[in-house]
């Protein structure tokens, strides 16, 4: 008797193992072909394409400013985002442990106990003198077991462990998006910090006009307009300087939400000080597009797609499934271990659809509509980012030759301003020359420095776009 109930559970063990060997309905997955041209159109030509380069998780440290590293540390550890994605990865990974427990049977253990007093005189009364109290004690290992023969939960397992995968993608994304956020806000301050010295210089150059054509007014020298004239110019670049200080403030409340530290407060600094970020490598391949997390994330969210096909179509088949129970029963408990007590029973039952009406088939074509929305989007990721890399590639290279030209205007019109001024002394010219020379040159000045953040900001754009920076493989 031993032999034939230890032989029931070694038969139900074999036929789990058999059918985990069993081919899962439903098409498998196979990776789209690489949708993207081998090179980016705006990178720098070369011979041969280089694919030897992998994406730094930490492209930020190329900008060599610990002030940047500490704020990115900050942000990546209390930014409410980053702490909102990372509760769902914990949500769907836990969510794919459950769906994956489907493969295996569950195993109950199940008691009762019951005190019943029967009726002598009722329908079926107790014979004389027969003790009309009854016990019953029950303690038994039940298990219940669909037999997955077409694969319906392995496929709802490879569906759930795409979607945790496809959440880790989409909290990198995140951290992707705050690392840009935080570097481009950073680099703001500084250019602004930069705009505002410079605005300063000038004021104090505008001081020095203004007593000279005071001075000169009290000579005879100048009229009365000259001054005038001169404190309008002063009194527009406090206004000026005003708007700065407020534009300078406000990024420095952005950076604050973003890092977590809402009395965050950044010394003075200069954007110029800051070392440019390496030049894309000549021959960038577009393959560097695969690290980037939101096509992870479409790839996975399609891989999910893909599986809920095979579990729809398993509804097409029969639903086979194994119970079984081992135990024992007595009428007193300390006898309900012992060989005599022993019950135990076995059962297999099948469900097969017979009309639906023709529900199963329009959740496979559901389930066929996703899979189809799911590579589109895929598709439609590897293009934008390509759209993405190619725009930060050419914004990054006329920023830098527009630099070298705006940096030969501000040269010049620095030159011209002191010309001016001598030229104003001497009574060679009206202080209105004086007047235009120092707009020329502060607005020189200003579009140089603004034009070292668009640079700054588009080396960003470019490390986002491609996922991180990039480095050599070994």
């Amino acid at each position: 008797m031993k032999h034939t109930k230890l032989n029931h559970w070694v038969m139900l063990t074999v036929i789990s193992s058999v059918l985990a060997a069993c081919a899962a309905v439903g098409p498998d997955y196979k990776r789209p072909q690489n949708l993207a041209p081998a090179q980016f159109s705006e990178a720098a030509n070369a011979t041969e394409i280089q694919d030897k380069l992998a994406v730094s998780s930490t492209w930020w440290t190329l900008y060599q400013d610990a002030e940047l590293n500490a704020l990115m540390d900050k942000a990546l550890q209390n930014n409410t985002d980053i702490r909102l994605a990372v509760a769902r990865v914990e949500e769907l990974e836990a969510y794919s442990k459950e769906i994956g427990s489907g493969i295996f049977p569950t195993i109950n253990l199940d008691s009762s106990g019951s005190r019943l007093r029967a009726s002598s005189i009722g329908r079926m009364p107790f014979p004389p003198g027969a003790n009309s109290l009854q016990k019953d004690f029950i303690l038994q290992l039940g298990t219940s077991f669909e037999l997955d023969f077409w694969g319906k939960a392995r496929r709802a397992r490879e569906s759930a462990r795409a979607q945790a995968l496809s959440t880790r993608y989409a909290k990198d994304t995140v951290a992707l998006t705050l690392t840009g956020m935080v570097a481009s806000s950073y680099l703001q301050i500084r250019s602004l910090d930069a705009q505002i010295a410079l605005s300063r210089d000038s004021l104090r150059s505008r001081d020095e006009s203004l007593s000279l054509t005071q001075r000169r007014l009290q000579g005879g020298i100048a009229s009365a307009l000259d001054v005038d004239q001169a404190e309008v110019s002063r009194a527009n670049l406090q206004a000026q300087i005003a708007e700065l200080i407020r534009l300078r403030a406000l990024g420095e409340h952005q950076l604050a939400i973003l890092t977590g530290e809402l009395d965050l407060k950044l010394a003075a600094g200069d954007i110029k000080t800051l070392p440019m970020p390496p030049q894309p490598p000549a021959g960038l391949p577009s393959s560097l597009l695969e690290a980037r997390p939101d096509i992870r994330q479409a790839e996975q969210n399609m891989v999910a797609a893909n599986a809920k096909i095979g579990v729809a179509k398993a509804a097409l088949f029969p639903t086979i499934s194994l119970t079984a129970n081992y135990g024992g029963e007595s009428g007193d408990l300390s006898n309900i271990l012992k060989s005599a007590a022993r019950i135990w029973t076995g059962g297999l039952s099948l469900n097969l659809p017979i009309f639906d009406a023709g529900r199963i088939n329009s959740r496979i074509q559901q389930a066929s509509a996703q899979q189809k929305q799911a590579l589109i989007s895929y598709e439609a990721a590897i293009q934008s980012a390509f759209r993405e890399v190619n725009d930060a590639l050419v914004n990054l290279r006329q920023n830098s030759e527009r630099e070298v030209a705006l940096n030969t205007s501000q040269q010049s019109a620095k030159k011209a301003y002191e010309i001016s001024i001598n030229r104003y002394k001497s009574g060679y010219s009206a202080y209105l020359e004086v007047l235009d020379a120092e707009r020329v040159y502060n607005d020189s000045a200003l579009a140089y420095v603004q034009n070292r953040q668009a640079r700054l900001i588009a080396s960003v754009d470019l490390f986002k776009a491609l996922g991180g920076g990039w480095e050599a493989q070994p």
